[in-house]
């Protein structure tokens, strides 16, 4: 069982560390004349044409993001036009933009590099309006493609042993990542964007589907062989992230899957030529779970994250009164918000940032964080400019709903040197940086622990974007230098991994305006 072997964890992560030195040694020219196309097109399959009909649902974003699942009774089967939504307002064109270098088109999640190397895919059985089979999302022409007709979600509930949600889901989607469309810009470490930008996709997901009251839930512990045959994905160049066990069928549960054969379907070329990046490949093979006894383990108590008391002093949360709070609808939000490219160097208030922190952090509904509420992740931050709240570095009391003062003072200069030497985390008025200490987390799930971890970060990095964007405020996310980052925060960080980073402030631009 490769998994449990966590040295390749530990050896991928070192191995894609950030540092003032790697990335002068590792200098990469990106070929503009080799970028691929940022879709996985299907040449033979025709369209499905999804509902465009974007009615919204009435409900407020914070009220959406910081929901941890629907709790349903009886069945709850979502019809093609709701699922026409999820999937618009998760990874769908929110925008379309002709500028000289040529048409810009922005999606609804962010995406390193805006790359958009997550596909996703839905397995379903016979749902209003939609027959029983495996499909692909086309997000360039909203429509769906069927790789396979029939029922083919007894084949997922054997994969993730009979995981109970999964079992009653009528509906399933899975992330998969095509990895070159990412690595060309950013080569080895593109494993850890699989997370990142599949995250930020499933925050909008998590969301959009409690706003329409469809339950949802994370699926990370699956055998990956039995989810890349099903799907037809090539092992080589793509890898299945995650899952998401949608809606409610108690009494509805699938029978044995028809037999899984090859697909053989043309895809176009992404680009003139992919250049492989074994590092990729190998972590996703040592993180794999290979049988579904493997799968059932992984389920179960989330290992504690140890906090050392409190030295500092504190500062307990003081989010808008629900009088105060913003009421755009979670669409309205998730078509608005972009990745802040300039922040304005102004303050932003206590009451704002306890707002994103409260909304952001609560629980995440996923197979490996047992019980809810669990965690993997601390989230430390870099206070720049927040009325009402010393600058300084801080560490979040998820429990107490406080923050804690590490050390009083303005950090500006070296937020931009952690952030890779970049302006933005040194004009933003607020870092954000989510630490996990791997050790345990790989000692209870194997290599896939480093998945769970990077996974989690993201989903709560982009509710980050969303509660941000919410409030009128802008977010982006960014790279970090690995070990300065937990060197900065230590010795309360001391021996922790980075995960994942977010900027929050005032979008210059909107300033401006």
């Amino acid at each position: 069982m490769a998994n449990q072997d966590i040295d390749a964890a530990w050896t991928y992560h070192n191995e894609t560390k950030h540092s003032y030195q790697s990335i002068r040694v590792r200098s990469h020219h990106m070929d503009w004349t080799n970028r691929p196309i940022p879709f996985k097109i299907y040449t033979t399959l025709e369209p499905i044409p999804l509902p465009q009909d974007q009615a919204p649902t009435g409900s407020a974003a914070l009220e959406a993001i910081s929901s941890a699942g629907v709790a349903f009774d009886g069945e709850r089967v979502p019809d093609l036009k709701t699922l026409a939504q999820i999937l618009f307002f998760s990874a769908g064109i929110t925008k379309r933009t002709t500028r000289p270098g040529g048409e810009i088109l922005f999606r609804a999640a962010s995406c390193t590099g805006a790359l958009y190397h997550i596909d996703l895919y839905l397995i379903c059985g016979d749902l209003p309006e939609l027959e029983a089979g495996v499909y692909h999302f086309s997000p360039q022409d909203f429509a769906l493609r069927r790789l396979r007709r029939g029922d083919f979600r007894g084949a997922v509930v054997q994969a993730s042993a009979r995981e109970p949600t999964v079992a009653a889901a009528p509906a399933i989607i899975a992330c998969a990542s095509t990895y070159w469309r990412n690595a060309w810009k950013y080569q080895a470490r593109t494993y850890r964007h699989c997370f990142w930008d599949s995250g930020t996709i499933l925050a909008n997901l998590l969301a959009i589907a409690t706003a329409h009251q469809v339950p949802a839930r994370l699926v990370a512990g699956f055998v990956d062989q039995a989810l890349s045959r099903l799907l037809g994905l090539d092992d080589k160049r793509e890898g299945t992230i995650s899952l998401v066990a949608l809606g409610q069928a108690p009494d509805a549960l699938p029978g044995p899957a028809p037999e899984i054969g090859p697909l053989s379907l043309e895809t176009a070329p992404l680009s003139k030529t992919e250049i492989d990046y074994p590092a990729v490949r190998a972590m996703h093979a040592a993180s794999s779970l290979e049988r579904e006894r493997e799968a059932a383990a992984w389920r179960g108590a989330t290992p504690p994250l140890a906090l050392p008391g409190p030295s500092g002093p504190l500062f307990p949360l003081r989010p808008l009164s629900e009088a105060a709070a913003p009421v755009d609808t979670i669409e309205e939000v998730i078509v608005r918000r972009g990745s802040t490219r300039e922040f304005a160097v102004e303050p932003i208030t206590f009451a704002q940032l306890s707002t994103t922190l409260r909304s952001a952090t609560r629980a995440v509904p996923a197979d490996f964080l047992e019980p809810t509420g669990a965690t993997l992740n601390q989230l430390y931050l870099i206070v720049h400019d927040v009325d009402d709240l010393p600058s300084g570095a801080y560490v979040f009391r998820r429990e107490e709903d406080t923050l804690e003062l590490l050390q009083e003072g303005s950090f500006r200069s070296e937020a931009g040197y952690l952030g890779l030497e970049q302006a933005l985390p040194a004009a933003a008025s607020v870092d954000l940086f989510f630490l996990t200490d791997l050790a345990p987390v790989l000692e209870r799930f194997g290599n896939r622990g480093y998945r769970a971890a990077q996974l989690e970060a993201a989903v709560t990095g982009g509710r980050l974007y969303l509660a941000a964007y919410a409030q009128r405020l802008g977010a982006t996310g960014l790279t970090f230098y690995d070990d300065d980052v937990t060197t900065f925060f230590s010795p309360h960080a001391e021996g922790k991994s980075v995960m994942f980073m977010v900027a929050l402030g005032k979008s210059a631009r909107r300033s401006r305006r």
